[in-house]
């Protein structure tokens, strides 16, 4: 079985039945009739065809459901519900997750094809657009047809900024102007930049200007800067054409219209009409002066391409329907910071990476560890991967259908292949029948050439002899151009007619009008045979037509004899035997053009069995190259996968000599580098979309013929891939936290059956919060009507715990609620209370012990790194100078080290290298799992206490009670860590990265007095560097260690806001011991509607629960089968 889309959305499509039909529910004189249940209702498991979407979108509606019941209730307490709504704002909150994947690969890696291809659309532009390589695109799902699009412009700072770095650029030292003509150039990128948004503006005027002068120029592109432009298409044609007006270069528009211009003038000019040339004589062209300057001012519009900071394209791609972004980084460093800082945050905030790289570059076994790079691999280790995850990376090597054969097979040594012996075993074979065919078809033209000649010939003659016979019967004389062939020159001159212009005899005349008809066949024969080829004569009926010819020729002169054969030659002649001759030369036509025919069907067929057997050979020749592709592919996979194990191996083995040298072991494994798979997607876009016919125009495939072998659908599945975990994470959440909440309310609207007033009242007295929060409306004899949607929630849950950090003993607020209660020291009495006071301490010791792993485990780190950055600073920086052209290594200053090498992050890649062993096995430690069980011990101490205080008719159940509320405190609690975790990683991840934007800012004053000296060389900033080095990263490492003791105290503040609304969860889930419930008949009626409607929702939720098993068990044995397959 193959269960590859069962996890895209599939909307269920159950029977949805109606809720039974109740009586109307009167609440407070108001009449509310139930409403129908508003989610799916399923009988069993198997009939459910479960997503995580699917279970969301459901789920959602439930809460809908409950939400409508729960407003037909008059509830006891004010924290009952400040509780339950803001449990069905959190369930509400709920949406599917989405999977961030960042696309990275050098300019010219295909990456817009592939992207265009996974998309399965031509979204993302592929030319014409030099925007695309700087600027950030990221693309998202939404389920519309539509094709949206948002381009945010730079501010004007942000533009202000760039124009200053580009100016530099296009001068040098001295202040000449650099050689533009080279786009690839600094200079050449500066004046490409600069030129397309102020295309009328000389270089010399723009080096003349200030940036504030230049950003005056033109007020339409200052009015543009800090906005974003909107699109909204209804299909990828026109989303293209709407997006180009932004993106697209002016170089390309004016070559349209310079190829618009020379078509025209190959177009004849429309010569003017009548009324044209009275309205020019009448002055009344002035529209067409006008079209003429608008077209002129059009070439000098100016582009909007440099200006664009970032592109959002939301589109209805079923690549990306389960929650995948993609995100279209840069391909080349930017002058702008601005987009460079955008790239940088993606980086940061990505779940995955795509790498991307030509599979010609893929197939080089360092190609991986070129991209990954040391100092990327390391941030990768100190951030959320650390604990190496075969989702965080994959690598996508482009341009699969770009293959040579011979070389392929050369160096893999494919030759012994059976697979590839067979494909060249049928490749000889047609190629054989190919020659075969032409030589064939050769032979038979060769044939038809000499038959053309022949027949022609034959048809010369027999118009010859018609000819003959006809001047026979008009008596008159008749040369044949047949006659010179067999006579003596002689004999080629004109001979007397010595009939003296008589007719023809009788009987010569008679068979005229029994020829004609065969004349005719003979001459209709000749007008319709087709293909004659060339001219010659026929041997075979040469030598009796000279001698008809020679009959008809009249040899004059003295001698005698020579004129008693030609008269004896005219005698022999007669009509009987022309006619004979005649029929003979049709029969012999006749037959000729019958062979020429067949040898005119052999040559056919032999150029068509040619026809068909080259498109046979281009079949088996392209079943060639997508064997060689796909040998290719698997090799470098191998390659890539190995390489990366390599280089993390290489990584562990430094860091670990590095921390401890004396006890270092190299023949000890860190980690199972076995099990590290690097994931390898081997694509040919090219091909994918001529197969599926996604772009018009572009011919056939030129490699693959199957789509699965392009390797496009598996990148796409792999997409889905990426986001099953964090969607079935969610999910799984979704629906228990939901099912404790239906089970909360159940308990509540239930009641406990018969207990006393008093015992509920002792219950009451000792644990409810009474004066600490507004309990307003909880006792049964104050009870107003009150629904649901009445109630004004305005107590924050933080609240709580600042009243009790507060040393005045005034509540937090009064709204006529019954006297605080206090003990006999003054401190409030009941649940939330004791439990906040409690969770404050906690917090605090958490706190103080986050502080404290972070010094234990990396204070003394940072520092032997920053001491270890120091000492190979000056060595840095003299290393970038001196491997770089002094232009680029100026180009870097101006820039402020962040370059196309940013020598920020070399600088401070010995820190890096240093503390990321000690950094990743920190936080991959469980640093809250203390706190966590502390929390849980406090709320398991007191519900005991609560046990014990039970009267004997509600110890049993007191004790279940305490039971689900340890359940729902320990969901809410693992809920909360997971939160506050995820909140932590990604505050490491941005404290690990703080040190290069540090440096950046202690070096922002040495770069710029180092771009003021001239010559090569820098000294200054070499110097700079050598006397501040020590005191640059010591405070570097002083800022990571105090940003981190920053984040312990954050994360402090998380827990206790969120421990807050947990202290009042435990004590609404109690409070159900001692809280009665209304017993007017409406009422009754309403609760006995909302048991039935929360029972069916728990129904629900356990089936949706069972389909998820379900759809995993058969994962399981269809993996199982495929691995036995296999």
């Amino acid at each position: 079985m193959n269960h590859v889309n069962q996890d895209l959305p599939v909307k269920p499509e159950p029977v949805v039945e109606e809720a039974p039909k109740r009586e109307e529910v009167v609440v407070a004189g108001a009449v509310n009739p139930p409403k129908a249940l508003q989610h799916a209702v399923y009988q069993s498991a198997a009939e459910n065809k479960y997503t995580p979407e699917g279970a969301l979108a459901e789920g959602l509606k439930m809460v809908n459901t409950v939400e409508e019941g729960l407003k037909t209730l008059v509830l006891g307490s004010k924290m009952r519900q400040d509780v339950w709504k803001r449990e069905i704002a959190n369930l509400k909150s709920q949406s599917a997750p989405s999977t961030l994947i960042a696309v990275c690969g050098a300019t010219g890696a295909g990456k817009s094809s592939i992207l265009n291809a996974v998309l399965d659309d031509n979204i993302v532009p592929t030319s014409g657009m030099r925007a695309c390589t700087a600027v950030v695109t990221e693309i998202a799902y939404h389920d519309k047809r539509t094709i949206n699009g948002d381009i945010s412009f730079l501010s004007a700072e942000e533009w202000k900024a760039e124009l200053e770095v580009l100016r530099h650029d296009l001068v040098d030292e001295d202040g000449t102007i650099k050689r533009t003509t080279d786009l690839k150039s600094d200079a050449g990128i500066a004046w490409s930049k600069v030129h397309a948004v102020y295309p009328t503006v000389a270089i010399e005027q723009i080096l003349q200007m200030d940036v504030q002068q230049i950003l005056n120029l033109d007020r339409n592109i200052a009015g543009i800067l800090g906005t974003t432009k909107k699109i909204v298409a209804k299909d990828s044609k026109t989303f293209g054409k709407e997006i180009a007006k932004y993106i697209d270069s002016k170089d390309q528009k004016r070559g349209d219209k310079k190829d618009k211009k020379s078509k025209d003038k190959n177009d004849k000019p429309k010569e003017k009409s009548l009324m044209d040339k009275v309205r020019e004589a009448a002055g009344q062209s002035i529209a067409t002066k006008n079209a003429k300057q608008s077209s002129k001012s059009k070439d000098d519009e100016p582009a909007l391409w440099p200006l664009i900071r970032q592109v959002n394209v939301r589109c209805p791609a079923k690549a990306l329907s389960t929650g995948a972004i993609l995100v279209d980084l840069p391909g080349v460093a930017d002058a702008n910071a601005a987009r460079n800082n955008i790239a940088k945050d993606f980086m940061k905030k990505a779940n995955c990476i795509w790498i991307l790289a030509p599979i010609t570059r893929a197939v080089d076994d360092k190609t991986a560890r070129d991209l990954l790079g040391d100092a990327f691999k390391m941030q990768l280790m100190m951030g959320k991967y650390g604990n190496y995850d075969d989702h965080c990376i994959t690598f996508i090597a482009s341009k699969c259908d770009d293959i040579s054969c011979s070389e392929v097979i050369s160096a893999l040594d494919l030759y012994s292949d059976p697979v590839l012996e067979d494909i060249e075993e049928r490749i000889d074979s047609v190629a054989e029948q190919i020659s075969e065919a032409k030589k064939t078809k050769a032979d038979n033209d060769k044939l038809i050439k000499t038959m053309d000649k022949e027949l022609k010939d034959l048809r010369d003659r027999h118009d010859d002899h018609k000819a003959h016979l006809e001047a026979l019967r008009n008596g008159e004389t008749y040369v044949s151009k047949f006659a010179d062939k067999a006579s003596s020159p002689s004999a080629s001159n004109k001979r007397k007619n010595k009939r003296k212009g008589k007719q023809g005899s009788p009987k010569r005349r008679k068979s005229v009008a029994s020829n004609a008809e065969d004349d005719d066949d003979i001459s209709s024969a000749s007008e319709s045979e087709p293909d004659s080829d060339a001219e010659d004569e026929s041997d075979s009926d040469a030598n009796s037509d000279s001698e008809a010819e020679n009959s008809d020729k009249d040899v004059s002169g003295s001698d005698d004899s020579a004129s008693e054969v030609a008269n004896d030659l005219v005698e022999e002649e007669s009509e009987e035997s022309l006619e004979a001759k005649l029929e003979s030369l049709k029969e012999a036509i006749k037959s000729l053009r019958q062979k020429l025919k067949e040898v005119r069907n052999e040559k056919k067929e032999a150029g068509d069995r040619a026809s068909t057997l080259a498109k046979q050979l281009a079949k088996v020749q392209k079943e060639k190259n997508a064997f060689c592709s796909l040998k290719r592919s698997e090799f470098s996979r191998d390659v890539l996968k190995e390489d990366f194990r390599t280089g993390l191996k290489d990584l562990d083995e430094t860091a670990a000599e590095e921390r401890d040298p004396e006890n270092y072991d190299p023949s000890k494994q860190i980690r199972d580098y076995d099990a590290i798979d690097l994931p390898v997607f081997t694509c040919s876009s090219r091909d994918y979309v001529r197969l599926k016919g996604q772009v018009k125009g572009d011919g056939g495939p030129s490699c693959f013929s199957n789509v699965d072998d392009t390797g496009v659908p598996a990148l796409q599945q792999w997409c889905h891939q990426l986001t099953i975990a964090s969607r079935e994470r969610a999910a799984r959440g979704f629906l228990t936290h939901l099912s404790t909440f239906a089970k909360s309310v159940q308990s509540y609207v239930q009641g406990i059956g018969d207990v006393t007033a008093a015992d509920r009242t002792e219950l009451r007295e000792k644990w409810e919060s009474q004066g600490f929060i507004n309990n307003q409306g909880q006792d049964e004899e104050n009870d107003e009507d009150n629904p649901w949607a009445n109630i004004n929630f305005d107590l924050p849950a933080a609240e709580i715990l600042a009243r009790l950090r507060a040393t005045q003993d005034a509540p937090l607020y009064r709204m006529n609620e019954p006297k605080e209660k206090l003990d006999k020291n003054g401190q409030p009495v009941g649940i939330t209370p004791r439990l906040c006071k409690e969770f404050i301490a906690l917090v605090e010791d958490c706190v103080e012990d986050l502080k404290k792993n972070f010094q234990d485990g990396l204070e003394d780190k940072c520092r032997t790194g920053s001491a270890s950055a120091s000492s190979s600073a000056v060595q840095v920086v003299d290393e970038l100078a001196g491997s770089i052209h002094w232009a680029t290594y100026r180009a870097t200053l101006r820039r402020h080290g962040s370059w196309r090498r940013d020598l920020n992050v070399e600088l401070v890649t010995p820190f890096t290298r240093t503390i990321a062993h000690s950094w990743s096995t920190l936080f991959e430690s469980d640093l809250l799992g203390p706190f966590e069980m502390a929390i849980t011990n406090a709320i398991t101490k007191l519900l005991t206490e609560f046990e014990q205080s039970a009267a004997p008719g509600l110890k049993d159940r007191a004790k279940l009670q305490g039971e689900a509320c340890l359940e729902e405190a320990r969901l809410t609690l693992q809920k909360m860590i997971a939160a506050v975790k995820e909140t932590m990683t990604n505050q490491q991840k941005e404290i690990s990265r703080c040190m290069a934007p540090h440096v950046q800012a202690e070096l922002r004053d040495a770069y710029d007095r180092a771009m003021e000296e001239r010559g090569k060389g820098s000294a200054y900033f070499r110097g700079y560097i050598d006397d501040n080095k020590e005191e640059i990263f010591e405070g570097g490492a002083d800022v990571i260690l105090d940003r981190l003791d920053a984040a312990a105290k954050a994360v402090g503040e998380a827990l206790e806001t969120s421990l807050g609304d947990l202290a009042e969860k435990v004590e609404v889930n109690l409070s159900v011991l001692w809280e009665g419930v209304r017993d007017d008949p409406a009422q009754v009626r309403a609760r006995k509607s909302v048991i039935d409607m929360v029972s069916e929702v728990q129904k629900q939720l356990r089936l949706w629960t069972e389909a998820a098993q379900l759809k995993k068990e058969h994962q399981d044995e269809d993996g199982d089968v495929e691995m036995a397959t296999a």
